[in-house]
């Protein structure tokens, strides 16, 4: 069964170009995301690159592995986590006065079983668990947006 496609966008007043630097940047993904606290593209972010990723929710702490599964300069970045099968990609679309970022996590077929478990097991259940995705989603976003409009985070 599929999961639900969890997404949040902003808009950004600075050009796709500087949003996205910050973007394909995944080691700066833990200056983003409120989960991530490590992210290394192995040879580079390129289509196929395979990533190592550290995540800390409260007390919990577990790594991931990704591999980079669209990357098209200035339009979209997508890694698919190897452990839960789900797909997170940025899309950028230039605006009038700048740029609009959408980030999406979608898992077409749904998470795994071991994902489901753990969810529910530990971070307080699957739909609970993808509110708190979408409000890290937003702050990243928001996050990213600062950056890119020079204002302090």
């Amino acid at each position: 069964m599929a999961a639900p496609k969890l997404q949040a966008q902003i808009d950004i007043n600075a050009p796709v170009d500087k949003v996205w630097s910050l973007v394909s940047d995944l080691s700066k993904m833990p200056q983003w995301s409120p989960q991530c606290r490590y992210m290394k593209a192995l040879g580079g972010v390129r289509p196929g690159a395979r990533t190592i990723n550290f995540n800390r929710r409260g007390l919990l702490f577990w790594p991931t592995t990704s591999r980079i599964t669209e990357f098209v300069p200035q339009k979209k970045l997508a890694f698919r986590v190897n452990e839960n099968n789900t797909v997170w990609s940025y899309e950028l679309e230039p605006t009038e006065a700048g740029t609009r970022l959408i980030e999406t996590r979608h898992a077409e077929n749904g998470t795994s079983a071991m994902s489901n478990f753990l969810v529910g097991k530990f971070m307080g259940g699957v739909p609970s668990f993808e509110d708190e995705l979408v409000e890290g989603m937003n702050a990243s976003l928001t996050r990213i947006k600062n950056a890119a409009e020079g204002n302090a985070s």
